[in-house]
């Protein structure tokens, strides 16, 4: 087999990367390689300065290459976390449009769409951003489309949302050069459930932890979206009731039987886990994130944030703080 049919991806790791992303994307190409009986694709693991890097799980991975040595390859995809940034910016996300012009794919997952994000080639894409990154990145890129579905491709841009998204967007790539017979003999092989394409929305928990938002009742499941809408500007639980077509009343005995929770507190749950989101992944402060909460001051969110949550708010950014892995952005106190 001559290089030009071999399909050639680069993965650019990030101190405190997701090692999981790593994993879901290799194997399923190097499966797809055995069964299809030649090696359709290559991979080689690319980090900035070509030093080991030290993925999330403290497993240490060594590259093959700097970023600057990239050359000839046909996608690159970024692994990281949200707060990871280019040590050297200007000639790193120089480098990463340079390859962009000559016809590579880029791509990242998870975290990693942040620093393509910051890179500018996301600009005119949609993303697929991980529901639990989604405030954090809207905050600071709201001009980008950022998507639930679980993967995004198009404009030789991708992204994936997290490790399965990761495996799905392997699948792809697999079917697009072998075919949708070795792309599902693939997912059988590691008994992935179902091939996800685009269009599929991720699965986000409940209050309920044993439960995902896709598993609400009817009625339940569109209040739970109206809120979901209305985070900054709250909406009246009244109005919802009369919204989804049901009294007050009966959505409270509706959402206490799917929930455990009042739609009271399952709205101020939502709105403290997107508090949450801006505290942990954004430089956003916490007047900020009050207002981006629809709290009025911060100390109304805090008391809130503290009976969810059962820490405080700047408690809770200086505890991340403290687990930031090393080179990483922190996160200002207030």
């Amino acid at each position: 087999m001559t290089r030009d049919e071999i399909t050639q991806l680069s993965f650019l790791i990030f101190p405190g990367f997701p090692m999981a992303c790593l994993t879901s994307m290799i194997e399923p190409l190097r499966a797809a390689n055995e069964i299809a009986g030649k090696t359709a694709f290559g991979w080689k693991l690319v980090s900035e300065d070509g030093k080991r890097v030290e993925a999330s799980a403290e497993v240490w991975f060594e590259p093959d290459m700097a970023l600057a040595e990239c050359e000839d390859i046909d996608h690159l995809i970024l692994l990281s976390g949200p707060s990871s940034k280019f040590t050297q910016p200007q000639p790193s996300e120089g480098k990463l449009r340079k390859l962009a012009r000559h016809g590579a794919v880029i791509g990242a997952v998870s975290g990693g769409v942040f620093p393509l994000a910051r890179s500018g080639l996301l600009e005119g894409h949609a993303a697929s951003v991980h529901w639990c990154y989604e405030a954090a990145f809207a905050a600071e890129f709201p001009e980008i489309e950022a998507t639930e579905d679980v993967i995004a491709i198009g404009g030789r841009r991708m992204t994936a949302s997290g490790a399965a998204a990761a495996f799905d967007l392997a699948l792809h790539l697999v079917e697009a050069s072998l075919g949708a017979g070795v792309a599902t003999e693939v997912a059988c092989w590691f008994q992935h459930p179902l091939v996800r394409g685009q269009g599929v929305i991720q699965l986000k928990p409940t209050v309920e932890a044993e439960s995902t938002s896709d598993m609400l009742p009817d009625m339940v499941r569109q209040a739970v979206e109206l809120f979901s809408e209305n985070i900054e500007d709250p909406i009246n639980i009244a109005d919802v009731a009369n919204i989804v077509g049901v009294s007050a009343r009966q959505l409270e005995r509706l959402f206490f039987k799917a929930t455990g929770k009042t739609p009271f507190q399952y709205y101020r749950f939502l709105r403290m886990h997107k508090a949450r989101q801006l505290l942990h992944y954004s430089k956003e402060t916490l007047p900020q994130i009050a207002l981006a909460v629809g709290c009025s001051t911060p100390s109304s969110m805090s008391r809130s944030y503290t009976e969810v949550f059962g820490i405080s708010p700047a408690e809770d950014r200086k505890k991340v703080n403290m687990f930031r892995v090393r080179d990483n952005s922190i996160a200002p106190p207030a």
